[in-house]
């Protein structure tokens, strides 16, 4: 029986069209090799422009140079397959689409300007990170008047049911994974109950993401319970440009007063109910009061470009009259906060620039969390400045791999990082999840990007900046007890060595 499900399984099909379309290129290359020399050439010349321009027009060089030596190698397949899986996403109408609903979004984004003043003369050491977020980026600073930050999935998961369960107006979710199992079924307990008091409920999960995890109909199983429910940029078997493109946001908002977000998906073992690559270490984090508001706009503008319903022509229905004040106006707040997205279809890459401004910011420690460790040379310039200013700087990594290829890549970076000064700790009971920098007991960035190619210029991601709170302080902590279960890497350690199968896979990994 388990042998038939996997034979007519979403994936099964998946692998073998994808096969097929291989096939069928390969076939057509061949055939015009043969009969149509003269047009190979003129595919070659093509491909020679088409390396031209991705110099030309490269935002990071360093993620497209696998494509341009794909290209220079296999002229007319590789050129075939960059315009299928690397060109320019805005042929999709999928993303015209969320372009469009972004651009239409950006209203909702407003900084009070008092706000951004105070913020600015009372931590003048991190205001340029403010400006930036604030004017450049277009996320809104607010006064942070609600933060929780849980260094574990157990422990906030419960919150979250909690507030869940109070929700009276709407329930909005979008999530990268949503698997069945005691954390979703318990989310879902609560969703149904809801939707049939008739509040409004919505679920939004990528579909590669839960490509494994969920049916291709699971969303109309939402639909027949009330929960109105949009899989992200559904996986069609024809190859193309978006498939690379992936909502790997996790987002909570629940009556525009409370929202959640972090490292972790809707899966068991996010909050170690499943035991999948020893202890899971990944973070949820708590936001009540007006910065809520920025996670409702980037939820709506998601929902709005990918719904076929009707589409909310005005966000502010959403938006907590609690949150209302008048230009100005003080009230108990701890510090700032500011949430904020990640979009591959701008050049602005806002993530990596949060996390580059924590770092040139330092002065006595960075400490970081993250799964995987394949960044360009930019990155890698900025962590050993760092260190070489003396600033302490910390990576924690997995000890337990989910993903031993990609695992391989990423300790190919501990040599020259380590070198530079930068510290390497790996958490010696299981898989490190947690996306989090934190820097000199002021500033903290908490969210779902991972230190890599996909999540910095790929996906769909978001975040939130913290500063000047005590809560600042927790992330400090989550550190520290961290720091007890893991071990130093050592520069003659075997992790370590790279040989020339990890050299070769280094070639490969901004598609990782």
């Amino acid at each position: 029986m388990k042998l038939l499900k996997a034979l007519f399984s979403r994936v099964t099909f998946m692998v073998l069209m994808v096969l097929l379309q291989g096939a069928i290129l390969f076939a057509v290359y061949r055939w015009f090799g043969e009969h149509a020399a003269w047009l190979e050439g003129i595919l070659r010349l093509f491909a020679v422009l088409v390396v031209l321009g991705l110099v030309k027009n490269s935002v990071h060089l360093s993620q497209d140079v696998i494509w341009i030596i794909v290209i220079l190698l296999f002229p007319v397949p590789g050129t075939v397959l960059y315009l299928l899986l690397g060109a320019n996403i805005l042929t999709s109408p999928t993303m015209w689409r969320i372009l469009g609903s972004t651009a239409g979004a950006a209203k909702y984004y407003r900084q009070d300007p008092e706000i951004l003043k105070e913020a600015e003369e009372s931590m003048p050491d991190v205001r340029g990170q403010f400006r930036y977020l604030s004017s450049h980026a277009g996320f809104p600073l607010y006064r942070n008047t609600g933060f929780d930050y849980y260094g574990l999935g157990d422990t906030g998961y419960p919150v979250l049911l909690e507030e869940l369960r109070k929700a009276e107006r709407f329930i909005f979710l979008e999530y990268f994974i949503v698997e069945e199992g005691v954390m979703w079924d318990g989310i879902l307990d609560i969703l149904r109950e809801k939707a049939e008091a008739g509040l409004d409920v919505r679920v939004m999960y990528d579909d590669f993401g839960s490509f494994t995890t969920l049916s291709a109909r699971y969303a109309k199983k939402l639909e027949a319970m009330g929960i109105r429910c949009v899989p992200f940029n559904r996986v069609n078997p024809v190859l193309s440009i978006i498939l690379n493109h992936r909502d790997h946001r996790k987002i909570t908002v629940i009556d525009g007063r409370v929202a959640f977000s972090g490292g972790i998906n809707l899966a068991d073992e996010y909050i170690n109910r499943k035991k999948r690559d020893g202890h899971w270490k990944d973070n949820i984090i708590r936001v009540t009061g007006e910065a809520v508001w920025s996670y409702t706009v980037l939820f709506l503008t998601h929902w709005n470009a990918l719904t076929r319903g009707a589409k909310d022509e005005d966000f502010t229905v959403f938006r907590a009259k609690s949150e209302s004040r008048t230009e100005g106006e003080t009230g108990a707040a701890d510090g700032f906060i500011c949430p904020y997205g990640e979009t591959p279809l701008s050049k602005e890459i806002t993530a990596q620039n949060v996390y580059m401004n924590i770092l040139n910011q330092a002065n006595d420690y960075c400490w970081i969390f993250s799964p995987y460790l394949i960044i360009d040379t930019e990155l890698i310039n900025a962590l050993t400045l760092a260190a070489g200013r003396g600033v302490d700087v910390r990576i924690v990594m997995p000890g337990i791999p989910d993903k031993k290829l990609v695992w391989k890549v990423t300790r190919s970076y501990y040599g020259p990082l380590i070198d530079g000064g930068v510290k390497i700790y790996e958490y010696e009971p299981g898989f490190v999840h947690s996306k989090v920098f934190v820097a000199d007991d002021r500033c903290a960035a908490v969210g779902t990007v991972n230190l890599d190619y996909r999540s910095l210029y790929l996906h769909f991601e978001n975040g939130t900046y913290l500063a000047g709170s005590e809560k600042v302080l927790d992330v400090r902590r989550d550190f520290e007890e961290t720091f007890a279960s893991c071990r130093v890497i050592k520069r003659q350690d075997k992790a370590c060595r790279t040989g020339l199968v990890t050299s070769f896979l280094r070639l490969f990994a901004p598609l990782m």
